[in-house]
């Protein structure tokens, strides 16, 4: 897990689900393409509701990860995308939800005027540093 940090005369992020730094630990370095509500299928999952489609970001995400011996313990930072800032919450409730208590990487969110598809209402872009002893190189 990265070591978080803050700094004096900065505001502060603690206890927010994120954090102001962080220190990336050794090891493999693996970037994800921004993850949305499709379904293996290409089928969007929760037209109109934004914690099913955070919920099947993040289990995309797991999967993802998983591929490579990671977990999502392993990421290090996350870009949230989102269409309209009131959707924030529901997007964090979710996000606890997967995240490890107590792991806060550090975060970016970004309203946008649309994603990808027009029933997409949340995308995530995660970073993640899978431990040498774990990684395992795709096939």
């Amino acid at each position: 897990m990265p070591k978080g940090f803050e700094a004096q005369n900065v505001w502060k992020a603690k206890g927010r689900g994120f954090q102001m730094g962080a220190i990336q630990p050794d090891g493999i370095v693996v970037h994800l393409t921004g993850q949305v509500a499709w379904d293996a299928e290409e089928q969007v999952v929760g037209i109109g509701d934004v914690e099913t489609q955070t919920r099947k970001c993040f289990e995309n995400i797991e999967t993802l990860l998983s591929e490579v011996g990671g977990k999502l313990s392993d990421i290090v930072a996350i870009t949230t995308y989102l269409t309209n800032r009131d959707q924030l919450p529901g997007i964090q409730k979710i996000r606890l939800e997967f995240l490890p208590a107590g792991h806060e990487p550090v975060s970016t969110s970004v309203v946008v005027a649309g994603l990808g598809h027009e029933h997409f209402l949340v995308e995530l872009t995660p970073v993640a540093v899978i431990p040498r002893e774990r990684f395992r190189p795709p096939e």
